[in-house]
């Protein structure tokens, strides 16, 4: 049975189609703007060791979200096409409800600056001289 006619089988079954949405859901970008605060950063980058999580959780991509078995699989992903789209995805400005009621109508629109994104290399280092 084709992925086609999965699909057609189990049109009308909610639960199902669900499940296909949401498999791979991961953090929206508001929410990674959030995480890439350096409070927020510090906290991510030195998480204690949870067998859980793949690499014990000691091995993660803040821009991504994701977490890696180890150091060197971390650093691939960061040559991967994948983690360079959602740097530049990050580099807009994060649209608020402000932005959403100027744009409406409700106020002076005026285009805000583009966010500063820090790199895995910059927060290690600023961190350390903190």
């Amino acid at each position: 049975m084709g992925r086609l006619r999965r699909k057609r089988v189990h049109k009308e079954s909610k639960d199902i189609k669900k499940k296909y949405r949401t498999r791979r859901r991961t953090k929206d970008l508001d929410q990674i703007h959030l995480d890439l605060m350096p409070e927020r950063a510090t906290q991510l980058r030195t998480q204690p060791v949870d067998n859980d999580l793949p690499g014990d959780g000691q091995h993660y991509c803040l821009h991504c979200a994701r977490y890696f078995n180890g150091e060197a699989t971390l650093q691939e992903h960061m040559k991967t096409k994948l983690h360079k789209r959602r740097i530049k995805a990050l580099k807009e400005p994060v649209y608020t409800q402000e932005e959403a009621e100027m744009a409406a109508g409700m106020g002076n629109y005026v285009l805000p600056p583009p966010n500063p994104v820090l790199s895995e290399t910059n927060t290690t280092d600023t961190a350390q001289t903190t």
